[in-house]
């Protein structure tokens, strides 16, 4: 049996107990919150007696748990962390990895030496659909990988406790808080790290109304990011969080020079076809009216809660768990968690300054 411990209580942290309910040889023994409300609502989810504290270092010297997912403000993170790496435990950190390079690369030089695992919680690649559009570009699919694209048309920013989640200063900005995940997805699909960034965006739409002790809320709502690739292949995210009544919320489409492939949520839809001719084309003809295009619906029937993002924390939550039981290694690191950010940081940095940012400008040397 692996004990969990869970620091933040609030929708993430619950939906994180939630999943464990669900992995047999999995239970959580302890949480932690300042937050009453959030405490009480886990207790009842939770639904077997837990311990609960307030201050995340009595969970971490309770001798309760063996394991601790970190779920708390992004930018507490940080603090939380430096406590849980100076223990043996195992640590399941929720993304952003936190909202400064110089927070990540402690965090970074703190995970050195442990004996207990460091998972970096970045589950989008599990998503059954995304899962297989990486398997079928890994494996030769698409051909050489030219273009990545990820669109995310969704609802704005949920409610959160002290409403930390509409400041860029406590999150990092949407680009960091929200979109870490799909810039880990480019890193991952076009396996290679990137060296320019360049972005447009605003807040246009949502909370413009809102202050709280003096201070706008200031989170963007809509933007476009390019990043560039040192090969010359490219990736775009096209994000809008006022666009809720949109039929597919997130797509992923990958082209390479022989083919493309797309995928679809919450649809579950993949889509994948081949070129019909690479490399020569003096004699190429081509009726667009007519794809030649497979289209099918992609699902893991292992997952047994599909929760916030259709199974995959479900299915990241039984990887961490068989690395804890194995002695295994993290499939999501530190340092994917630190470019996750990076890119972000570079995107927000290129919209306030209008301007393309190199990755140079915001990794230090030895991380480029």
């Amino acid at each position: 049996m692996v004990r969990y411990g869970i620091i933040g209580v609030g929708a993430m942290g619950r939906e994180h107990a939630e999943n464990l309910r669900f992995i047999e040889g999995a239970t959580v023994t302890a949480i932690s919150d300042p937050d009453e409300g959030s405490r009480n609502l886990a207790q009842h989810q939770i639904e077997h007696p837990v311990a609960v504290f307030t201050d995340h270092n009595e969970l971490l010297n309770s001798g309760l748990v063996d394991a601790v997912i970190i779920a708390t403000p992004n930018f507490t993170h940080v603090d939380v962390l430096r406590d849980a790496l100076a223990t043996s435990l195992h640590v399941f950190i929720e993304k952003p990895l936190c909202t400064t390079i110089e927070d990540c690369l402690k965090v970074i030089e703190w995970s050195k030496n442990r004996t207990g695992l460091v998972w970096m919680g970045l589950e989008y690649r599990y998503m059954p659909p995304v899962a297989e559009l990486i398997s079928i570009v890994h494996d030769g699919g698409v051909g050489e990988v030219q273009q990545v694209s990820i669109r995310e048309h969704r609802e704005p920013f949920y409610p959160k406790v002290g409403n930390w989640n509409r400041f860029t200063a406590k999150t990092g900005g949407t680009l960091v808080e929200k979109c870490c995940h799909y810039f880990n997805l480019m890193d991952h699909i076009s396996q290679e790290r990137p060296v320019r960034v360049f972005a447009s965006g605003g807040q246009r739409v949502n909370f413009l109304d809102e202050v709280y002790d003096g201070q706008p809320a200031d989170m963007l709502d809509s933007a476009y990011v390019i990043v560039e690739y040192p090969s010359g292949k490219r990736a775009m995210l096209d994000l809008c969080m006022f666009a809720e009544n949109t039929v597919d919320k997130e797509s992923i489409s990958v082209t390479g020079n022989a083919g493309k492939v797309e995928s679809f949520l919450p649809s579950l839809e993949l889509r994948h076809g081949k070129r019909s001719a690479v490399g020569n084309f003096k004699n190429w003809t081509h009726d667009a009216s007519k794809p030649k295009v497979e289209s099918r619906k992609v699902w893991n029937d292992s997952i047994k809660y599909n929760g916030f993002h259709y199974g995959a924390s479900y299915l990241e939550h039984v990887k961490f768990f068989k690395a804890i039981q194995n002695g295994g290694t993290p499939e999501v690191t530190l340092e994917d968690g630190l470019r996750s950010v990076a890119t972000g940081l570079a995107a927000q940095k290129s919209i306030a300054e209008g301007r393309p940012v190199l990755m140079t400008e915001v990794l230090p040397a030895g991380w480029n």
